[in-house]
């Protein structure tokens, strides 16, 4: 493997790392703020809506995470070696 794909592999892996800690993250806070919450709503109905919003936000946000994940993977070559490309010149002018 040459270095310039070494170092897109390493980039993208970083990437989908930190996307997925976002995506945890997102599901612990929502989580958390359901708990903390749960009896401030004032009745069975405004809970189950709010659980409602929260499984669709839930829901959308995991998705389109993935199909960003989705497409950082279609297109990692271009996209990192651009971003490589510019840091290496960056790098070189200091």
């Amino acid at each position: 493997m040459s270095d310039l794909n070494q170092r897109i592999e390493a980039m993208h892996k970083r990437d989908v790392m930190v996307a997925w800690a976002f995506v945890i993250g997102l599901w612990f806070a929502i989580i958390f703020v359901a708990l903390a919450t749960w009896n401030l709503a004032p009745s069975g109905t405004a809970r189950t809506l709010l659980l409602a919003a929260g499984a669709v936000v839930l829901l959308f946000n995991t998705a389109a995470i993935l199909a960003m994940l989705r497409h950082y993977r279609e297109d990692r070559d271009f996209m990192y070696g651009l971003d490589i490309k510019f840091l290496d010149e960056a790098k070189g002018r200091s």
